[in-house]
């Protein structure tokens, strides 16, 4: 086991030992023990009681900070032709479609997200292996896949505004931002409610037992502060 250094070791000295703090005390808290010498993101790791391997416990979906990540995600919107001006005008950062698919196909990756108009989705499916495990490929339920009568630039701004998604991963962990440690602890407390609430609203009826085992903050790099599960109500 690697030596703690003197800050991390300061900081587990402000978390009271098996203590789960409410949610206000660990925005506040996660703020304090923050050891990152920059603007440091702010996640939720919330541990449910689902079995992902099963089709309606697998949960994904899209949720709307109301103070957004503190992070300008780069979109990189695949549309056709007449699309473009209107994707460009909602900030996409690159637009286009065949010149970044080859791109993509080289290995350029400098995208947070992909948004793709549903006629150009079947020229990504060779690319299923480069974007599949890195989150990267669009999906309907991630509001990335921009249908018929649907609008392009909607989709691109709603992201560029703190629309960020998740997905719960094979253990049955959500892993989502809440901001940066640069926001204060009611912007931090605000946007973890909306993950907590939409959250609860999606509990499979499926699922038996208890639905949030645990609820974890930390920051990057950063140790973890408890939190009481009684923040989320089911």
């Amino acid at each position: 086991m690697g030596k703690i250094s003197k800050k991390r070791a300061e900081a587990l000295k402000k978390i009271e030992a098996d203590k789960l703090y409410s949610l206000e005390e660990a925005m506040a808290l996660v703020k304090e023990v923050n050891t990152a010498n920059f603007d440091a993101s702010v996640d939720l790791h919330i541990r449910l009681g689902v079995d992902p391997r099963k089709a309606d416990q697998n949960l994904r979906g899209t949720i709307t900070l109301p103070h957004g990540t503190g992070k300008d995600k780069k979109v990189l919107a695949l549309c056709t032709p007449d699309k473009e001006e209107e994707a460009k005008a909602a900030g996409a950062d690159f637009v286009g479609l065949d010149e970044y698919l080859a791109k993509m196909q080289d290995g350029w990756l400098e995208m947070d997200v992909i948004v793709a108009m549903a006629n150009v989705m079947p020229k990504l499916g060779r690319l299923g292996r480069v974007l599949g495990p890195r989150g990267l490929m669009p999906n309907p339920k991630s509001g990335t896949v921009v249908t018929a009568g649907q609008s392009i630039g909607d989709a691109i701004s709603a992201i560029k505004k703190g629309k960020t998604s998740f997905r719960v991963d094979k253990f049955g962990i959500v892993h989502t931002p809440v901001g940066r440690v640069s926001f204060t602890a009611e912007k931090l407390i605000d946007n973890a409610k909306e993950v907590l609430s939409t959250l609860s609203k999606m509990k499979p009826s499926s699922a038996k037992g208890t639905y949030v085992k645990s609820i974890t903050t930390a920051s990057t790099q950063s140790v973890g502060v408890p939190i009481t599960t009684k923040a989320v109500k089911v």
